[in-house]
């Protein structure tokens, strides 16, 4: 693998516990060879490997920045992070994404379900990273810069 490429592997937590997945993401990277993150802070070494893990679903970071879901969906309601059980994006009880599927249907977004990539395109042009209150989102973003950073 050439010196300058870095790898980043983001999963969904679904319903998986959150130690238990990140220790099976370290092992499957050293068993490839690949320096991680977790092990290069430990051994002050350089790594390869970020591995990150979305605690819940990938849509908490939509309900982390819902201004972004509002510019690309106008007929949500600006509220709902408002409403308590969605005022923690990467606390959202009984499936994030059967949540966000359930808001977006209300309005007519998607009414045979949702489609998660079509969804994905479609915010993310409007979504800022520094204004999403999800903490696994702002967790990943650091991760990046300081990738970033040392890969410069």
């Amino acid at each position: 693998m050439p010196t300058d490429w870095r790898i980043v592997v983001l999963v969904d937590r679904d319903d998986q516990e959150c130690e238990e997945l990140k220790t099976k993401l370290e092992q499957m990277a050293r068993k490839a060879g690949l320096v991680t993150r977790t092990q290069a802070r430990a051994a002050n070494i350089p790594y390869v490997v970020i591995n990150r893990i979305v605690v819940e679903e990938l849509e908490a970071w939509y309900f982390g920045d819902w201004m972004a879901v509002q510019a690309a969906y106008p007929g949500v309601q600006r509220t709902v992070p408002a409403q308590e059980k969605y005022r923690d994006p990467d606390a959202i009880s009984g499936g994030t994404w059967e949540a966000f599927e359930r808001i977006l249907k209300r309005k007519g977004y998607f009414p045979g379900g949702l489609r998660k990539i079509e969804a994905a395109r479609t915010i993310v042009p409007y979504m800022d990273p520094e204004r999403n209150r999800s903490r696994s989102f702002q967790v990943f973003c650091e991760a990046l810069r300081e990738m970033v950073s040392t890969c410069s």
